[in-house]
């Protein structure tokens, strides 16, 4: 048992050895984790709480998909536009209200909770790209631990390529978020984290080779148990940043997705919102950008509809023809692509039977600057590709 443990800590401990059930045991380990003492001496008994939590989550999903023969109905949204965003929140925050405005999406809007029952796409408009939407019906406290519907409704939120949390400033918004931030922590839902740069690449043989290992902050041979549970026995593993115990064990669960996301604050007409939106950035302006709105009023939508289409990540790029000018709509692609991939995405024998481009924008130091396939590309360039 870790020194200077507190009273909390030791009552949590006696409820996981008192836990009967998979969700309970969860309960009681997130209490352990969160009491312990964090310092070196306790460095891995937070290791052993984590993974201990990470296959009591892998066992619980299990267990649903052998229950319900693979998990329910399915509540899969397929992808479409340029990016998927999920607008995710508790009941009756205004979720239905906002697709309506950014949308025009026929969503029903009641004044009363659970008014949409299974997830709603909608196609926003902006700056030339079309941006999918998804409401998903309002969550619960312990929706991640099966209330409900939703483990269907997390795995919606895990699949889109981000998450705008919608909260409502007439109630209190930091517990709002404590709420949603615990059942997203509990379905492995890693929000505006970074993930560690640990890259593993499974061998035949040759057995564990660690790059880097001096950027892990810890006890090697707690790295290696970590391993052999994971059943690695042939890698080679690259550390390119330091990481502590808990950020390699991360790396290593595949369970884990990492999504952006803001905080939309809606309801910012009524009563309170003011006093409720500066306890909101004071608790989490650090971590979210945070937009406060009026749906029903129609209040800042044009500023939500900007970072909206900021947290999709996406660029826009403009093809043009030697001679011809710039054709429209531009080509939506992910920040950080290249001429290849907008190659690629415009036909496999441009990306073939590639020579070079040429680029005008903010990417190139000059206007109409030939570049190789390799070149990175920013929002807005225009890309005049020459194949053999």
């Amino acid at each position: 048992m870790p020194t200077n443990v507190t009273a909390e800590y030791l009552a949590a401990e006696e409820e996981y050895r008192n836990a009967k059930t998979i969700p309970e045991k969860i309960r009681a380990l997130e209490k352990m984790y969160a009491t312990v003492p964090k310092h070196k001496g306790t460095e891995k008994l937070r290791l052993q709480i984590k993974r201990k939590l990470a296959e009591l989550r892998k066992e619980l999903e299990k267990q649903r998909q052998m229950r319900k023969g693979g998990g329910g109905p399915s509540m899969a949204v397929r992808k479409e536009g340029a990016a998927q965003i999920v607008l995710a929140g508790l009941p009756n925050v205004g979720k239905s209200s906002l697709m309506r405005a950014l949308t025009n999406v026929d969503a029903d809007v009641a004044d009363y909770a659970f008014t949409t029952v299974e997830p709603i796409p909608g196609m926003m408009h902006h700056k030339d790209v079309q941006i999918q939407l998804v409401e998903v019906p309002g969550l619960v406290e312990g929706a991640a631990l099966g209330k409900g519907m939703g483990p269907q409704l997390l795995s919606v939120i895990r699949n889109a390529d981000a998450i705008a949390i919608v909260v409502d400033l007439s109630q209190d918004p930091v517990k709002q978020m404590e709420i949603l931030l615990r059942e997203f922590e509990r379905a492995g839902i890693k929000v505006n984290k970074k993930k560690p740069k640990v890259e593993i690449k499974r061998t035949a043989s040759g057995g564990i080779v660690i790059n880097g290992q001096e950027n892990i902050k810890g006890d090697i041979q707690e790295v290696m148990k970590m391993l052999r549970e994971e059943r690695i026995h042939s890698a080679e593993i690259t550390v390119k940043e330091p990481v502590t115990l808990e950020e390699f064990a991360d790396a290593l669960d595949e369970s884990l997705v990492w999504r952006r996301a803001i905080i939309i604050a809606n309801k910012g007409d009524a009563p309170g919102s003011k006093e409720n939106y500066e306890k909101l950035v004071k608790a989490y302006g650090d971590r979210f950008k945070i937009v406060p709105v009026s749906a029903r009023r129609k209040i800042n939508l044009d500023n939500l509809k900007d970072e909206l289409y900021e947290l999709a990540g996406i660029i826009r790029v403009f093809t043009k023809s030697p001679g011809e000018e710039p054709a429209y709509p531009p080509v939506a692609l992910k920040k950080g692509s290249t001429v290849m991939d907008l190659a690629e995405r415009i036909h496999k024998d441009f990306a073939k039977n590639f020579r070079y481009a040429r680029v005008w924008g903010k990417s190139v130091k000059f206007p109409g600057q030939r570049v190789g396939a390799d070149h990175v590309l920013e929002d807005g360039d225009i890309v005049e590709i020459h194949a053999r």
